[in-house]
């Protein structure tokens, strides 16, 4: 269905590939990325793990222009995203979700998902003001994108609902539902399962694989190994800021760098 959706609006460009070479960046005396280097494409799910401060979150704000890095190159289907700004970087078709929920909680599930497509609309103050044709028939191709897009989570009964009335787990779907309303070709998703119980992540993993049976590439920060080794393609591993290990999730379980940052000697 979202499928569908997304050829609708424009077409998914599964070749479009997110690559990172060399990535550094301190703030002040501290290190906090060194010479990171791993690609994703192809409508891939790729994990993003570490212990906490590893640099996993500053990775994704490097991505989507809210850091630039001191130095290294980090391109989107061949083009540099170094200077572009956030909103250029979701235009681009790279979207996001947060580890802290940060959805506008007075609007309703829908509004926040047509929020979303603002970096798509082509809409003028003065179309707004006196309701132009253009204007309205805009507003309804960005609600109907909307409501597909919490079709696809399952969530089109609460499409009415304030989102801080939304229980906490609904709330978490709410947030890739809006990023998958701005039409990405890559999601970054932020510890996704953070807070969800047994069966809420189970759902989630399934969601996880949708996404990615469209064609969508998927780059996962996340703590809950059972959800990074029962979707993930491949996994990367930071620790300290620097990438220690990257393979299939079995090879990386394996790997005595990993066990050492996890466990310790």
């Amino acid at each position: 269905m979202l499928g569908m959706f997304l050829d609708c609006v424009y077409t998914t460009n599964t070749m479009a590939t997110l690559k990172l070479d060399d990535v550094s960046i301190h703030f002040g005396g501290v290190q906090a990325l060194s010479k990171v280097s791993f690609e994703l494409g192809g409508g891939e799910i790729l994990g993003l793990i570490g212990p906490n401060g590893a640099g996993k979150t500053t990775i994704f704000n490097v991505i989507t222009g809210v850091y630039r890095p001191s130095s290294g190159r980090v391109s989107y289907d061949g083009r540099s995203l170094l200077g572009k700004r956030p909103h250029q970087i979701l235009k681009a078709g790279i979207a996001r979700t947060f580890q802290n929920i940060r959805l506008f909680t007075a609007m309703t599930a829908v509004e926040n998902c047509m929020v979303a497509q603002h970096c798509r609309t082509a809409g003028s103050v003065l179309g707004a003001v006196f309701r132009t044709p253009a204007q309205r028939r805009e507003e309804s191709r960005t609600h109907e994108r909307a409501m597909e897009a919490l079709r696809f989570m399952g969530m089109e009964d609460k499409a009415d609902e304030a989102a801080r009335n939304l229980p906490y787990g609904r709330q978490r779907h709410l947030e890739i539902a809006r990023a998958l309303a701005s039409h990405p070709q890559t999601i970054l998703l932020d510890e996704p399962a953070a807070g969800l119980n047994p069966v809420e992540s189970a759902e989630l993993m399934r969601v996880i694989e949708r996404i990615a049976a469209q064609g969508i590439n998927v780059l996962l920060v996340e703590h809950d190994m059972k959800v990074v080794m029962g979707v993930c393609h491949r996994v990367v591993v930071m620790d300290y800021g620097q990438l220690i290990a990257k393979g299939r999730p079995e090879e990386v379980q394996r790997d005595p760098k990993v066990i050492e940052a996890y466990l310790g000697q």
